[in-house]
């Protein structure tokens, strides 16, 4: 019996050949089946986003596994498997359970510490578990995945800080005001980022958001997205000092804001500081323009500065998640011992108990006087010995098996025969 977890990522692979082996969530169900159907797999689950697609499967033989597993991706996507072989990986055993376990945690996300990647996991073994796709031993490898990535996140800070511009901007304007409630936010320009922005100062509790655009209609469609207002943008300069924060994202080819509105606009706030981020290139916003008292002036640059040292931040942080997925698998490769000495435990126990208790009933058969309490007295002494003998090599096995030795059980199962069917005992 193998773990194994066969797939491609963002590292691996171009987004071209991952959109080609992408699975739609609705196909799933039926897709599981043939999967297991196809690669031989006991149990099976598949994680399928935008920067990865990976398979997961309980098999017996790895070589042929292998084969099957990309034979399956070939089939069912209708393109040849050399268009894409070369892109993939294939972990086995304790390099599948480390795999799976860093992928929960974030480790080997395009960012690390996005949180999305959690739950699109949690989604895939939903869909799996609901489809009976998963058994005994990929519904633990799930529910340790979840708890490992969920001690990552509460005993480092590799999510802790800002690693996108949009949000490094946020993360800035809390420095400067702290609680973001009751702030008003302005964007210039309706593009991604602008959105983006917008999406995080109203998940921190912005009061209201301002949006202009030099095309009204896109300013409107945003604005209604955020509960907002929109502003033609011939008048927006009016209505600066309305604003808390300013993020300016256009395509204009010379400064839209220059000291000059500024001033008014803190004139008119009776100097209350201002945040203004500045993420077009080229800048929106006239430099001098931070050379106001109040204002507090971020460009492309400085946001991309703080992102980039808090990347560096998550790196150090991602080393001690390292160590906590370390000592996890070990904990996960120890339950998948005992899941073979467990069984040779309780045959070892069953023989010797039915060995001793024929030998009880022959000696009893010779015995026409005996009481019930003798009878019980008898059965109680061959239980005794029976345990007494087993006591030490189940230890032993035991033992063994936290150290990850399957040797003895093995040995054990050859010495008294266990594997051998029909079993009969000579008397």
């Amino acid at each position: 019996m193998h773990i194994v977890a066969l797939g491609l990522n963002h590292q691996t692979a171009p987004v071209a050949t991952r959109e080609r082996l992408a699975f739609k969530a609705e196909e799933l169900p039926e897709v599981l089946q043939r999967l297991k159907d196809e690669a031989q797999l006991s149990e099976a689950l598949i994680l399928s986003t935008c920067n990865r697609v990976e398979l997961y499967g309980i098999c017996n033989s790895l070589e042929s596994c292998h084969e099957r597993l990309i034979k399956f991706l070939a089939d069912f996507h209708q393109i040849e498997a050399t268009d894409f072989v070369d892109n993939l990986y294939f972990h086995t055993d304790s390099d599948a359970i480390h795999h799976g376990f860093r992928v929960a945690s974030s480790l080997d996300s395009m960012v690390v510490g996005e949180p999305q990647i959690l739950g699109q996991f949690k989604d895939a073994f939903a869909i799996a578990s609901a489809e009976a796709s998963t058994g005994l031993i990929l519904n633990r490898f799930m529910h340790r995945s979840f708890f490992i990535a969920k001690e990552v996140r509460t005993q480092t800070k590799i999510a802790s800080n800002a690693v996108s511009v949009s949000f490094a901007a946020v993360e800035l304007a809390k420095k400067i005001f702290g609680d973001l409630n009751d702030m008003k936010v302005m964007l210039i320009g309706a593009g991604e980022m602008c959105e983006l922005a917008a999406r995080h100062f109203i998940n921190q509790g912005v009061e209201q958001v301002l949006v202009t655009n030099r095309t009204l209609s896109r300013a409107q469609q945003l604005a209604d997205e955020f509960s907002g207002i929109a502003l033609p943008f011939d008048i927006f300069r009016g209505h600066l000092d309305q604003v808390d924060i300013i993020l300016s994202s256009t395509g204009a080819p010379d400064f839209i804001i220059g000291p000059d509105e500024m001033a008014k606009a803190l004139k008119k706030r009776r100097n209350r500081p201002m945040f203004l981020i500045d993420i077009a290139v080229p800048r929106d916003i006239d430099p001098k323009v931070n050379e106001l008292d109040n204002i507090y002036l971020f460009d492309v640059d400085d946001l991309q500065d703080v992102v980039t040292e808090n990347l560096d931040q998550r790196r150090n942080e991602a080393k001690h998640a390292e160590e906590l997925v370390s000592r996890e698998v070990e904990k996960f490769e120890q339950w998948l011992a005992s899941l073979s000495v467990t069984p040779t435990i309780k045959q070892l126990r069953e023989q010797v108990l039915q060995i001793g208790n024929q030998e009880l009933n022959k000696t009893l058969a010779g015995f026409s006087d005996l009481s019930p309490k003798d009878e019980q007295r008898l059965k109680a002494m061959v239980n005794a010995i029976s345990n007494k003998f087993l006591h030490h090599p189940i230890n032993y096995l035991k033992v063994k098996n936290d150290n990850g030795d399957t040797m003895p059980a093995t040995t054990i199962r050859e010495i008294f025969k266990l594997d051998e069917e029909d079993k009969k005992i000579n008397s």
